[in-house]
């Protein structure tokens, strides 16, 4: 708008835009738990990532964080989830830009997370593997065997699995940056990357889909710093949004003490010793470490 037509803007309009443009802000906000349980609908993203939550060819969310999710959802008389699926890298933003009003991604609690959104509880723990193209033709068997070769290893943009290789010495040369999981076939088979590093579910899954990769083995966790990494997944909130990770911390706690949550788990691929482990951290010692 040019300097002479906003000096004749009557101030009744600049009023009017000024009140639409708070309506406006206050749409953005993240809603709260009582907001939520009025109007009976919640916002839940998912980053399409097996087994963690993805939405299936009938259009509809499955995986361990969304079908937890709607059970807690249920407990707390949200009768409505509205799906939105996004890039795994594209999570916290969203959050942050009040794009949705949870995460249901099993993504790994972090310190450097913890700064940027709220975390429930563990729901999930998991360890990590490699994807290779079958036969393992580079003899790749752990993280740190990448840092003393030249090989290529494709990272999904906003793993963790990053921190990782960083930590073990693998230059950011050797390092192959994807969009999503779906892309880790094709990188390995067309010998873009040697290897897919991603968690040991993550790559089961995909080796089943493919005859030409499978899972490195037999395959070392990676050991950071002196302690064998394994990551704890939960559930992610906006900074402003306490109230509600709160009834989601309480309804999870109860929802764990129960066969229902075991067989969601176990049903998704994750093991007797995942489950224990998920109790073996709280989300303050994940996000102080």
């Amino acid at each position: 708008m040019s300097p002479t037509l906003r000096s004749h803007t009557p101030q009744r309009l600049l009023a009017a835009a000024a009140i639409s443009m708070l309506a406006f802000c206050g749409t953005a906000q993240a809603a709260t738990l009582d907001q939520i349980r009025q109007s009976g609908t919640v916002r839940i993203a998912v980053a399409n990532e097996i087994p963690y939550g993805y939405m299936d060819l009938k259009g509809q969310a499955r995986g361990a964080g969304p079908d937890v999710a709607a059970q807690i959802m249920k407990d707390l008389g949200v009768k409505k989830i509205e799906w939105v699926t996004t890039s795994f890298d594209a999570l916290i933003p969203g959050l942050q830009a009040d794009r949705y009003d949870m995460v249901a991604a099993e993504m790994a609690i972090l310190p450097q997370r913890c700064q940027q959104v709220l975390f429930s509880e563990p729901n999930s723990s998991y360890g990590e593997g490699l994807l290779v193209p079958k036969g393992n033709p580079k003899h790749l068997t752990s993280y740190e065997s990448l840092a003393k070769a030249n090989d290529k290893v494709a990272i999904m943009a906003g793993a963790d699995q990053l921190e990782m290789m960083h930590a073990l010495g693998v230059p950011d040369s050797s390092i192959v940056t994807i969009s999503n999981n779906a892309d880790a076939i094709s990188a390995v088979t067309t010998g873009r990357a040697d290897a897919y590093a991603a968690t040991g579910l993550t790559v089961a899954q995909l080796a089943s889909k493919n005859g030409k990769v499978e899972s490195a083995k037999p395959f070392t966790d990676p050991v950071i710093q002196g302690t064998p990494a394994r990551s704890w997944g939960g559930f992610a909130f906006s900074k402003n949004s306490s109230d509600l990770r709160d009834a989601v911390n309480t309804e999870l706690a109860k929802f764990k003490k129960t066969p229902g949550w075991s067989r969601i788990m176990i049903g998704y691929g994750f093991t007797d010793n995942d489950g224990r482990q998920s109790m073996a951290k709280t989300t303050e010692q994940l996000c102080s470490k």
